[in-house]
């Protein structure tokens, strides 16, 4: 590991988690970063991942990152709070990564061009004492994303480990086909638009002309650029602000009305 790569303050940090805005989870984790790192600008990526779906997570965290300043990335979604999972900061290029070693890092880390060095912080020397057993985000995590942020090293954080010890996360892939395309629920949003594991690049390697009709799962449907290119209540296959395909019906739920769920597969085919 080199010191000299990943000292000195960094612009900021992110924060996303499962813990929702009802209780007081995210304040707290905010007032421990300010108490520590008075000067650190923190911005809320979202705290409305549905609980424990560290998929989500980990899909919203990479698509994300794109759009936030290089720095340090507090990510805290974690059912095995408390069990031996561990907690990691991860050096990704001009950034660092903090949260529990269950998957969560993986998919953007490998955006990021992989793991450069990682560290181990569940004993680490900058966190909170004592850890609660069921609140590491307060006491682990945002501590030590807190001092990254203001220069502390990886090497400050914790113990050294392999990055091929690290969770992994695997995704279904979209399976290209001669007048069809085989794809896949991963995500939806809160207006019950879809994201599929699919590109319009995989639409066009199926032989599905851009802009012709589809039928997807037996429903048609408009192959469209905006909602407004489909009457209200009409089911549209677009590309979403992220490049990836998605479904959606204009003012209303894609995810209600074709009955999906995350991993359902979804076949697109010409009208």
């Amino acid at each position: 590991m080199d010191p000299g790569l990943d000292s000195g303050p960094m612009p900021g940090v992110t924060f996303l988690s499962d813990y929702g805005l009802t209780d007081d989870f995210v304040g707290v984790c905010h007032g421990v970063i300010a108490r520590i790192a008075p000067d650190v600008r923190v911005v809320d990526m979202t705290h409305g991942i549905a609980r424990h779906d560290v998929r989500s997570g980990a899909i919203v965290l990479r698509r994300a990152l794109d759009y936030m300043p290089a720095g340090v990335h507090l990510a805290v979604v974690d059912p095995g709070v408390g069990s031996d999972r561990r907690a990691v900061a991860l050096r990704c290029g001009e950034r660092l990564l903090v949260g529990p070693d269950n998957g969560l890092l993986w998919l953007a880390a490998q955006q990021l061009g992989g793991v450069a060095d990682a560290v181990d912080i569940g004993a680490s020397p900058l966190g909170s004492v004592p850890v609660s057993a069921s609140f590491h985000g307060r006491d682990l995590f945002a501590p030590i994303a807190a001092h990254l942020a203001s220069g502390a090293t990886l090497d400050q954080a914790g113990e050294p480990l392999d990055p091929s010890t690290l969770a992994t996360l695997e995704l279904p892939r979209a399976e290209p086909g001669d007048g069809r395309l085989l794809a896949h629920v991963l995500l939806a949003d809160g207006f019950g638009n879809v994201m599929l594991d699919a590109t319009p690049a995989d639409l066009e390697a199926s032989g599905l002309v851009p802009g012709e009709p589809v039928v997807v799962n037996g429903v048609l449907a408009a192959h469209a650029s905006t909602f407004a290119d489909v009457r209200p209540g009409g089911l549209l296959l677009y590309a979403d602000s992220y490049g990836a395909l998605s479904l959606a019906i204009n003012r209303g739920s894609a995810l209600d009305a074709l009955v999906l769920q995350i991993d359902a597969p979804v076949e697109i085919a010409a009208a």
